[in-house]
Order: C-alpha cells, then sequence, then structure tokens
C-alpha cells in the first residue's frame, strides 16, 4: 500500500492485533447503550418520572456521541490515536461514576449525554488505526473481524444488564461500565502502538475546516456513509423503542428482554461469520447487494407484522433479526470505502462517517419519540431507514469508478 509521511513506515500491527483493539474500542460505545436498555422501565419508576424522560438519557447519549465524534478524530490525527483515546476514555469513567451516584433524573441525563462524549473515540480511532495501516480487502477483513467480536458484546450485553439489574439494581449496571473504562485504557496502554505522528496543523481551526470540507465535497464519502447510517443507525434507534415494546407491551421481564434482544445482535454476529470465508472468494462489495436484500426482507417484514397483529416476541424480533444479518454483509465494504480515500485525513473521515451512523440513530430516536406509539414508530421509522441506505447504495454505485480512482490515488 501506499505509505504517507504521517503513517510509520510498515504495519507496527498485526491484522488481528488491530482487528482485537478496535473491536474493544469500537463496542464500548454499543455495550453501553445495550447494557443500559434493560434498566430503563425500572429508571422510570425510580425517579417517579416519565418514559420520555427516561428516552432522553438515550437521545442525549446519541448526541455526546456524535458530536463528539466531529472532535475526537481529528485530534487524533493531530495529537495521535492514544492520548486522545485516553482522554476521552477518562471522561467516559468519570461519566460513568457520576451515574451510578446520580440523585435525580436529570443529573443522570446529564452523565449519559457525557458517557457518549468520552465512548465517541473508540469509534473514531479504532477505524483510524485499521486506515493507517491497511487498505482495500485487507481493511475489509479487519472490519468484519472487528464486526464478529463487536457482536459478541452487545449480543451479551442486555442479558448482562437484565440479570445485573435484578440481582444488584441498576446502579450496578454503570459500575460495569466503570469497570470496562479501566480495561480499556489498560490495553491501549501495553498493547496498541501508534500510527501517526503528532500534527498540530491539523487541529487548527482552518485544518479542520479543510478535512470537513474536503469530506463533505465528496459524493463517494457521502454516500457511502450513508449507506452505513441508514443500516447501522437503525439499530441505535431500535434501543430506543425495542424496551418500551418488548417489556411494556409483550409482556417480557428485564432478563427475558435481554435474552430476546440477542435475536438482533446474534443475527449480526451470525451475519459476520457468515461474510468471513466468503470474503477470501468474492470483494466485500459483491457482498453488499446481499445484505441490502435481507435489509429490505426484515423492513417488510416489520410493516407486515406490526399492522396486522398485536407485537409478539417473533413478530418483532424475527425481522429485526433479518435486518441485523443484513447489515453485516454491508459494513466491511462500505466503511472502507467511506475511508480508503483519505489516507491523510483518516480520523476525520472516521469521525463524520461515525457521526452520520449515531445522527441517524438519534434522528430516527427522536422521530420515534415524536410518533410516540413504539410500536407504530418501529413499524415507520426502521423500515424508512432501510430504504434510504438501498437508495442511497444504488446512487453509489453509479459513481465513475475513474472519479473514486482518482480520489484513492491523491
Amino acid at each position: 500500500m501506499t505509505i504517507h509521511s504521517e503513517a510509520v513506515p510498515a504495519p507496527v500491527m498485526s491484522e488481528r492485533r488491530v482487528s482485537l483493539i478496535g473491536a474493544m474500542l469500537v463496542a464500548v460505545g454499543p455495550i453501553s447503550l445495550a447494557l443500559y436498555t434493560p434498566a430503563m422501565p425500572q429508571i422510570v419508576e425510580a425517579f417517579g418520572t416519565t418514559e420520555a424522560a427516561v428516552k432522553m438519557t438515550l437521545s442525549l447519549y446519541f448526541a455526546g456521541f456524535a458530536v463528539a465524534q466531529l472532535f475526537c478524530g481529528p485530534l487524533s490525527d493531530g495529537l495521535g490515536r492514544k492520548p486522545v483515546t485516553f482522554a476521552f476514555m477518562g471522561i467516559y469513567a468519570v461519566a460513568s461514576l457520576l451515574a451510578v451516584v446520580a440523585p435525580t433524573v436529570e443529573l443522570l441525563i446529564a452523565a449519559r449525554f457525557l458517557q457518549g462524549v468520552g465512548a465517541a473515540v473508540g469509534v473514531a480511532v479504532s477505524r483510524a488505526l485499521v486506515r493507517d495501516l491497511f487498505t482495500q480487502e485487507q481493511s475489509a477483513r479487519i472490519m468484519n473481524l472487528m464486526g464478529i467480536i463487536l457482536a459478541a458484546g452487545p449480543a451479551l450485553a442486555p442479558t448482562i444488564g437484565g440479570l445485573t439489574m435484578e440481582l444488584a439494581g441498576w446502579h450496578a449496571i454503570f459500575l460495569i461500565m466503570l469497570a470496562c473504562g479501566f480495561v480499556i485504557v489498560f490495553i491501549v496502554q501495553f498493547w496498541m502502538r501508534e500510527t501517526v505522528t503528532r500534527d498540530m496543523s491539523r487541529i487548527s481551526p482552518r485544518g479542520l475546516l479543510q478535512a470537513y470540507s474536503q469530506l463533505l465535497r465528496s459524493p463517494y464519502f457521502l454516500a457511502s456513509s450513508l449507506v452505513t447510517a441508514g443500516s447501522v443507525g437503525a439499530m441505535y434507534t431500535q434501543a430506543t423503542v425495542l424496551p418500551f415494546i418488548l417489556m411494556n407491551r409483550v409482556g417480557l421481564t428485564p432478563a427475558e428482554f435481554g435474552f430476546g434482544m440477542l435475536m438482533q445482535s446474534g443475527m449480526f454476529f451470525a451475519g459476520s461469520l457468515a461474510v468471513r470465508p466468503l470474503l477470501r472468494k468474492v470483494s466485500a462489495y459483491q457482498l453488499v447487494p446481499v445484505g441490502l436484500c435481507f435489509i429490505a426482507a426484515g423492513s417488510i417484514l416489520l410493516v407486515y407484522f406490526l399492522n396486522t397483529a398485536p407485537p409478539t416476541l417473533l413478530h418483532v424480533m424475527g425481522p429485526v433479526g433479518f435486518y441485523s444479518f443484513g447489515i453485516a454483509f454491508v459494513m466491511p465494504a462500505m466503511m472502507t470505502a467511506s475511508l480508503a480515500p483519505f489516507p491523510r485525513i483518516a480520523g476525520a473521515a472516521s469521525s463524520l462517517s461515525g457521526f452520520m451512523q449515531m445522527g441517524a440513530g438519534l434522528l430516527g430516536g427522536s422521530i420515534a419519540a415524536l410518533i410516540g406509539d413504539p410500536v407504530l414508530a418501529m413499524g415507520v421509522v426502521i423500515p424508512a431507514m432501510g430504504t434510504i441506505a438501498i437508495v442511497t447504495w444504488l446512487f453509489w454505485r453509479r459513481l465513475p469508478e475513474p472519479a473514486a480512482a482518482a480520489i484513492i490515488r491523491g
């Protein structure tokens, strides 16, 4: 691959090490989300507040996560991947402790916002690490392996969260998050190698504007990122409505809800496992339409089941499983596509792409809250996001190949 002056002269970490570190970094955000969701109905009672107020703890988490990515990625381009990761994980740890002792729902909302700010570094730095050292099919393989490991955490987190809450109360969930923060700091310190040299010009206001201007002017970047946003953003949106559908409408306990959510994360995990051997035979880009077909199937089934009968576990989580399985086929290629053309500003590209994903989740969750009825919201918002992903991919695949190649060469 082409070596740039900002990167080390040869890969200082293997594909496997980058995959493991990247997966741990990127997983902290979804795990912090999935651990928390089983506790939402109980937190409504604990604070004597409303569902809308508790949903704000998710919405503000999304907001902090999305907005902070716009800064932590470029900061890591200029200051280095490791010091920026330490700083933001410090914010995450303080916020987790604040959530444990929060006496009011308002303070809990503030703590969740700060948790989102701190967790944002995981997405930005993990993908930038991959682009620092690898590209094209190597990058797709790493993204896939990160997806496999990433799926394991959120797959188990709702179950762990539900059981923890029943055994030790909802406060203990935030102690688990605090421990996760310390583990990540330890791994970054002793296992991760720095992959860029310090260059303060990249974090000047002018440098930031130039980086984001270049990205926003690129149809190739915007389209590939929007395909991922419509796919992955739907999972974040589901997190705001599924607890109230499955526990309040279907009647599951928190522990049962945690096991039920395995149909989402488990299917994403299964999809990632299915993709891995296929990447040895075909290009990652050839798998994208397969994934979008599963996303379309999940969207259609959601519309049908939620509009023809009262919600049941199978009628809700079956379509969600199809959707999640498809996401695993879409992510490796489209995340690689959004980063490959921009080696000099990989952190900024990773940040803006991640911002679009979380922004999609925030927008979808906000629209769901405005609709009010979680069942109706699920049947409208999720299929709409799947449609956006499919339509955008049809546009992306028509972009002139020479134009994309010229960007990559540049």
